[in-house]
C-alpha cells in the first residue's frame, strides 16, 4: 500500500514538473520570437527615400516572373497572412496534398484517363495549402481594416490629451486587440529602439498593404515636416474610413444577386457531371476517348472559367 502511494506521488510530482517546464519553454519562445519580430528590421541601417503614396507603375512588374520572385512574393504572403509558417512546411503540405490527390485519383472509379484524374485530384488538393494562406490574410487583412477607424479615433483623443506621439502609439498597441494592436506594438517597438520613423512607418507600410494604412503613414510625416493638428487630421481620416465601409456595405449587397448567379453557373454543371459519372459511369465514356469529345471537354471548362471571370470583373467595383 506504501509502495502504491509513493509511485502515485512520483508519478503525479512527474507530471507536474513536466507540464511547469514545457509552459516555462513555451512562454521562453514565445518571448523570443516577439523580440525577433521586433528586431528583424531595427537592424536595417541604410536610408532610403520613403514614397508612401500609391505608384501607379507598382505593379508593372515582368510578365513571367523568375522563381525567385514566385518565392519571394509567397514569403510576403505568409507573413501577411499572420500564420507561423515557413516556406518549408507550405511545401510540405502541398507535396503531401499532390501525393494525396493522386492516390484519390487513381482509386476513384471515374471513366477517364487515370494520369488526367491523378493530375486534376493531385493539383487540386495542392493548391488547398495556398489557398488557406489566402483566405487567411484576407481576414487578417480585413479585420485591421475595421480596427483601423478605432484605432485612429484612440490616437487622435490621446494626443488631443497631450500626450506624445510615440506614447500614442504605445497605449494603442496595449489597448487595441490583435491583430492591428500586434503591428502598432511593432511600429512602436522600433521607435523605441532607436529606429527613425520615416523608417519604422515604411515597415509598417509594407508589413500593413492597406492604402487606409498609407494614408496615415503619409498623414503622419507631412505634419513632422509642415506642422498642423495631427489629431485632427487622424479624426477626418477616421470619419473618411468609416464612411467608406458604409459604402462598401451598399456596394456589396446590390452586388450579391451577381456574385450568387457567378456561383451557380460555374458549380451547375459540375455537380451535374458528377453526378452522371456517378449514376451512369459508361454515358459520358465517348467525352474522354473521343477526339471531339475531348475537345468539346476543354471548350466548355474554357467557356466556364471565362463566363466566371466576366461576371466577376462586372460585379467587382472597387471603393
Amino acid at each position: 500500500m506504501i509502495a502504491l502511494v509513493v509511485i502515485t506521488f512520483l508519478v503525479v510530482l512527474g507530471a507536474i514538473m513536466l507540464s511547469v517546464s514545457s509552459g516555462l519553454r513555451y512562454f521562453e519562445a514565445k518571448r523570443r520570437k516577439q523580440l525577433v519580430s521586433v528586431l528583424r528590421t531595427v537592424s536595417e541601417q541604410e536610408e532610403e527615400h520613403v514614397d508612401l503614396l500609391m505608384n501607379p507603375d507598382e505593379k508593372q512588374g515582368e510578365i513571367l516572373p523568375g522563381p525567385d520572385q514566385v518565392i519571394a512574393k509567397i514569403a510576403v504572403l505568409i507573413s501577411e497572412s499572420g500564420l507561423d509558417w515557413k516556406m518549408a512546411k507550405l511545401g510540405m503540405l502541398s507535396g503531401g496534398g499532390f501525393t494525396i490527390g493522386c492516390v484519390l485519383g487513381a482509386l476513384i472509379p471515374f471513366q477517364s484517363p487515370v494520369v488526367l484524374k491523378c493530375l486534376v485530384f493531385g493539383c487540386g488538393l495542392a493548391w488547398l495549402p495556398m489557398m488557406y494562406v489566402r483566405k487567411a490574410r484576407t481576414k487578417r487583412l480585413d479585420e485591421m481594416e475595421a480596427q483601423l477607424p478605432d484605432a485612429l479615433d484612440f490616437l487622435a483623443r490621446s494626443m488631443r490629451a497631450g500626450h506624445a506621439f510615440t506614447i500614442s502609439l504605445e497605449m494603442v498597441g496595449d489597448e487595441m486587440a490583435d491583430p492591428l494592436g500586434q503591428e502598432f506594438r511593432a511600429l512602436f517597438n522600433e521607435q523605441n529602439l532607436g529606429a527613425p520613423l520615416e523608417r519604422s512607418l515604411l515597415n509598417f507600410s509594407k508589413r500593413v498593404p492597406l492604402a487606409d494604412i498609407r494614408f496615415f503613414s503619409s498623414a503622419v510625416l507631412l505634419q513632422r515636416q509642415t506642422g498642423g493638428n495631427l489629431g485632427e487630421v487622424l479624426g477626418r481620416l477616421s470619419h473618411i474610413i468609416r464612411e467608406r465601409f458604409r459604402l462598401k456595405g451598399q456596394v456589396k449587397a446590390t452586388s450579391a444577386h451577381g456574385r450568387l448567379t457567378a456561383t451557380i453557373l460555374t458549380l451547375l454543371p459540375i455537380a451535374t457531371l458528377g453526378g452522371l459519372m456517378v449514376v451512369s459511369p459508361g454515358y459520358l465514356s465517348p467525352m474522354w476517348t473521343d477526339p471531339v469529345g475531348r475537345k468539346l471537354v476543354m471548350f466548355g471548362i474554357t467557356c466556364i472559367l471565362v463566363g466566371n471571370l466576366v461576371i466577376r470583373k462586372i460585379i467587382k467595383i472597387r471603393v
